[in-house]
């Protein structure tokens, strides 16, 4: 493969000769390659891990089945961005991207039996995580909030337990007056009200996020805390330490982000290993903030994996070199949904083998037919656009497979599949 320089200088034309070639020619080949690849997903049976991305077309939302029936549904996301700027909303904009999301998740649970949602974990309080809130957004009849993302979800399935970053004062690294935060602040409150258990992810913590029906029978699987609110996991038991400095005293530009203050996970199931990390980032504003990149301390604790998904759905500002070397996955996933998702300079970092050697595969959920356009280059090169993102892990974490489902309807039809991959 040519090297990143060149793949970056020649961008330019690209985008010229990436606009003469027909969009619903690439669309039609995509829909052939579906007729020969179609197929329900597979049956979900004790011993298989599955990890389901979300395509709304309206932000991140990631669905855990673990290998005993524990289910983790991270992040709920409703953007609500000027139409000609986002990915046609998935399957259709009839419902509120929490209401799409609230139906798969309950068609997930039916297939392996269960009437609940284990755990809700939210990485952090932006819109396109836990729901944006707009003046069409209704109230909800069951607590002080409005329904969007996290709260349509609750609205339809039973929670057990919340987990988020800020709880109980949401006041790192300051007290929030964003009307989406504030949202969710209520609906965390009223769920605990009603008797869910709501906490605060800690960092380095390997027990708070756990499987609930036959942990016994699974001791290879875990999930660990990696950072959260600038903590980042040591690797040294459970503990943690800070990467930004105190928050007394810094200027705006300075303080730490929501972004920056994202929940990131590492699950291990056997030799299989899945990060997710929200929206973390690595921009420093050109050396004057180091503690903003945090994304890559967060790679280096998490180390090797086998599947990442990749920060802050491929913005600009993440997905950096040290990060990239860092995680070294067989297989990226792209939560993408906007215009600007995934840079081109991502796109280079994900595919360079100077950052790591050996083949990968790059899926992606969501692209508007404009970043599939100005990052032709790369685009060409995904296994995906568009669709729910399936990774089953099976033999006790020995192997897991990539299957593309269909986010145009509730079906559930596989579109494509690639693996078994070997870990």
């Amino acid at each position: 493969m040519p090297q990143r320089r060149e793949f970056l200088k020649t961008a330019a034309g690209t985008v010229i000769s990436a606009l003469v070639a027909s969009h619903s020619e690439r669309l039609a080949l995509a829909a052939e390659s579906a007729k020969t690849n179609s197929g329900p997903l597979p049956a979900w049976k004790p011993g298989i891990l599955e990890i389901h991305h979300i395509d709304t077309g309206r932000g991140n939302s990631t669905l855990v089945l673990g290998p005993d029936g524990t289910s983790l549904l991270i992040d709920a996301g409703e953007a609500h961005s000027t139409e000609r700027t986002m990915a046609p909303a998935r399957p259709d904009s009839s419902r509120r991207a929490g209401e799409w999301i609230a139906r798969y998740v309950q068609r997930q649970l039916s297939r392996i039996g269960s009437d609940g949602l284990d755990t809700m974990l939210l990485t952090h309080l932006h819109g396109d995580h836990v729901g944006e809130v707009t003046t069409a957004s209704p109230p909800s009849k069951r607590g002080n909030y409005r329904l969007t993302g996290a709260a349509d979800v609750a609205e339809a399935i039973a929670i057990r337990e919340v987990i988020d970053r800020g709880w109980p004062d949401y006041d790192f690294p300051a007290p929030t007056k964003d009307p989406t935060a504030l949202n969710y602040i209520a609906l965390a409150h009223e769920l605990a009200r009603r008797g869910t258990k709501v906490s605060q992810a800690r960092a380095g913590s390997a027990r708070q996020v756990s499987l609930r029906r036959k942990p016994d029978a699974y001791s290879g699987f875990q999930v660990r805390i990696v950072a959260t609110n600038g903590m980042v996991w040591t690797g040294n038991g459970e503990r943690a330490a800070a990467r930004f400095p105190a928050v007394d005293g810094l200027s705006a530009k300075e303080m730490p982000t929501e972004n920056m203050c994202c929940v990131a996970l590492r699950l291990e199931y056997g030799g299989f290993r899945y990060y997710t990390g929200g929206d973390l980032t690595c921009d420093t504003d050109y050396g004057q903030s180091p503690w903003h990149d945090i994304e890559s301390p967060v790679a280096q604790a998490v180390g090797p994996v086998s599947v990442a998904v990749a920060n802050h759905h491929g913005y600009f500002d993440a997905c950096g070199p040290a990060a990239v070397r860092a995680l070294q996955p067989r297989v990226w996933v792209l939560p993408t949904w906007h215009a600007s998702h995934p840079a081109m300079s991502v796109l280079a970092n994900l595919y360079s083998e100077e950052l790591y050697p050996g083949e990968r595969l790059v899926f992606a959920g969501g692209m508007t037919p404009e970043a599939l356009v100005t990052t032709e280059r790369f685009s060409r090169l995904l296994k995906s656009s568009e669709g729910h993102i399936v990774v089953r892990v099976d033999g006790g974490g020995r192997e897991f497979t990539v299957l593309v489902v269909d986010a145009k309807d509730e079906t559930g039809t596989v579109m494509s599949a690639f693996g078994p991959f070997v870990v």
